[in-house]
């Protein structure tokens, strides 16, 4: 059986903590930053963690095992 490629979009956007938790960036950060407030913006700074339903199906594509 052929070894189980890397889904390289999610690479590219989810990082693994050390405690297995899914860490991923907010969206709508990027531009017309104007129309939105700013304890909006000082919130989507941080880290977004995936909720426990997805973070089995994330690591599936990263081909990795709930530690």
């Amino acid at each position: 059986m052929p070894k189980a490629k890397t889904h390289k979009g999610a690479r590219k956007r989810v990082r693994v903590s050390k405690k297995g938790r899914v860490k991923f960036r907010h969206s709508f950060t990027s531009h017309l930053l104007s129309s939105r407030s700013s304890n909006r913006l000082r919130k989507l700074r941080r880290r977004g963690v995936a909720c426990r339903a997805d973070e089995k199906r994330i690591l599936e594509l990263l081909g990795k095992t709930r530690p």
